[in-house]
């Protein structure tokens, strides 16, 4: 999941390739490096940790050079240290990667018998001896481009510079994205089209085994030995830099964000007039479909939780939900007359990637949830339903997780009122509680310093359970996720009536207990569970509305009061107050909130 880019220009690249870096750093930020060509030389700087330790080392040591390639690193092989930065090099070739190569301790023990010294650690440091091996033998770079390709295993994109050819520049894509971006007299490559942004609209995206040689003139593009053309297209994407503005943090920015996004992408699915929901183009008659599957990672697999209770529930359509990274190593039987949903912010995770490509095989049409339509997956899917949450920089998913819900709820309308599950009135009911979700969302924002005081003892936890019932249940598990991956306390997620099953076990005084709990039909369930808690000496945090708080209030530590909301639309709203506990209780512990430890955002290897 490490971010590349290169460059082709008319003047030095090395400060465009750090601010396309800049864009990359949600992929990775173990380390980072530039290398460029300079009289024929090969040229590096490399630094370990952040692109701000890169960035500090070439205003003491410039690069200078008009062709180069850039990356910031998420470790797989070898310890995240300056010496297994890449871009890794030899005298003939410099390279810069992303994802892994299966076989490089066979081609690593191949090449060291021919003489070749590694200096890494790393499975990439295998290509460039590779290639430099067969320039060594009198192949072009075209050839050994072409013979590499056969010969590596695994799924990587990468970038390559060659020492005697300044106008020359390759890139490789098998398993991870790579797109070609087109200029005036400049060409470029990055891993995807955001990194591009500054530089170009005019993008072209490799596709399966592509490999592509490049001058500033233009790109040939082959495929298994033969040259084959790919369309190259108009990207929408913002070359701005996108900023924090006077947030201390992307993750609270983000956070804050949401009554908008949402309110846009409800703007893309509901009409207001109607109270109807208009989707775009499925490949699938919703009246006849027999069960959906989805599959999807993290965050995105929550999500699609939350929509398997919807759908099960209100549109009565069986739901198979999977997590992507075991999917296909079920081999899971796929029926006729079923489809398959893919829910992801990047549209580029390797194991939902290959969950799509496993469900495709079974024949199934693939409906895509994206925040990122113009990415592999969406390229790869059937039809998008696009989660209009703009760019999402913290790795920890806010925004695109709401706005994912939004549109699984706009589908499990659309799904219902296919079915006959619901009639018209139904329909517009559960609109109008959609519609309603932006103004009730920034009340929600408005807890944030009672939150804040919350987290304030949930940071002295060593561990943490959240419970829920129903579509509350999937908000647990979201809001242990949330607390785990940012402030790095153990944190648990139990549907509330499993408590009495094990974790029960683990209450004492000093586990904090999150209870999500909407005053909903479930409640009254909840409401027993949260009191086996407490008699137990659980210290308990509540959120519900202003019914649940008049009830149950009184019992808890602690509680926050939030809108009172149809049913339907509480995961929703709900989200927010878990996002912010976590938000909280990362900066009172001091972490790096946006960029937290052995994380990236885009997740695309397996």
């Amino acid at each position: 999941m490490c971010g590349i880019i290169g460059i082709l220009g008319k003047g030095e690249v090395s400060g465009a390739l750090l601010n396309g870096l800049k864009r990359l750093e949600y992929r990775g930020y173990d380390s980072a490096g530039i290398a460029t060509l300079q009289d024929g030389r090969i040229e590096r700087r490399r630094a370990e940790g952040k692109l701000v330790n890169l960035e500090a080392l070439l205003a003491k040591k410039p690069l200078h050079g008009q062709t180069g390639i850039g990356h910031t690193r998420w470790a797989t092989h070898g310890r995240p240290n300056e010496t297994n930065a890449h871009p890794h090099a030899t005298d003939k070739v410099a390279i810069v990667h992303n994802g892994i190569i299966e076989n490089f301790q066979e081609l690593r023990e191949e090449l060291s018998a021919a003489g070749h010294v590694f200096t890494t650690e790393t499975d990439t440091e295998t290509v460039a001896h590779l290639l430099t091996d067969l320039l060594n033998k009198g192949k072009t770079p075209d050839q050994a481009m072409d013979i590499a390709m056969a010969r590596l295993h695994g799924a990587f994109s990468l970038a390559i510079l060659f020492a005697d050819h300044p106008d020359l520049m390759a890139g490789a894509r098998r398993g991870s994205p790579l797109a070609v971006g087109y200029g005036e007299g400049e060409m470029y490559l990055g891993s995807d089209a955001m990194a591009l942004a500054p530089f170009t609209n005019q993008v072209c995206y490799l596709e399966e085994d592509d490999w592509v040689m490049m001058t500033r003139k233009g790109a040939t593009i082959h495929n298994n030995g033969k040259r084959v053309n790919r369309e190259v297209r108009q990207t929408t994407v913002s070359g701005a830099l996108v900023g924090k503005g006077n947030y201390r943090h992307f993750m609270m920015k983000e956070i804050a964000e949401q009554p908008s996004v949402i309110g846009d992408t409800l703007q893309a699915f509901v009409n207001p007039l109607e109270r109807r929901i208009e989707l775009p183009a499925l490949p699938v008659d919703l009246a006849k479909l027999s069960r959906l599957t989805i599959v999807a990672c993290g965050t995105a697999y929550l999500a699609g939780y939350v929509a398997k209770y919807w759908l099960e529930r209100i549109a009565r359509l069986p739901v198979e939900l999977d997590v992507a990274s075991e999917f296909r190593y079920r081999a899971a039987p796929l029926e006729p007359g079923g489809a398959t949903m893919v829910i992801s912010q990047s549209g580029e995770t390797a194991d939902t990637l290959a969950a799509l490509r496993y469900a495709k095989s079974q024949g199934h049409k693939i409906i895509s949830v994206l925040n990122v339509p113009e990415s592999t997956m969406g390229r790869e899917s059937d039809a998008v339903l696009h989660t209009l949450a703009g760019t999402e920089i913290g790795v920890a998913s806010t925004k695109a997780f709401t706005t994912q819900l939004v549109v699984l709820a706009a589908f499990a309308i659309a799904v219902a009122r296919a079915r006959g599950a619901i009639d018209a009135g139904r329909e517009a009911a559960l609109s109008s509680a959609l519609l309603e979700v932006p103004a009730r969302a920034a009340e929600v924002l408005n807890h944030d310093e009672a939150i804040k005081a919350i987290a304030l003892k949930v940071a002295e936890a060593r561990d943490v359970l959240f419970l829920g019932r129903g579509t509350s249940y999937p908000l647990a598990l979201e809001g242990a996720l949330k607390l785990k991956e940012i402030s790095y306390i153990h944190a648990e997620g139990y549907a509330a009536g499993e408590m009495k099953h094990g974790p029960i076990a683990l209450i004492d005084e000093n586990v904090p207990i999150i209870v999500v709990a909407p005053s909903d039909d479930l409640f009254d369930k909840t409401a027993s569970n949260l009191q086996e808690a407490r008699a137990r000496g659980g210290r308990v945090i509540f959120f519900s509305d202003a019914d649940g708080i008049r009830r149950l209030g009184v019992h808890a530590m602690a509680a926050v009061e939030l809108p009172k909301v149809d049913p339907f639309v509480a995961p929703i709203l709900y989200a927010i107050p878990v996002q912010l506990l976590a938000y909280h209780a990362a900066v009172a512990k001091g972490t790096d909130v946006d960029q937290p430890r052995n994380l990236a955002k885009s997740v695309t290897v397996e």
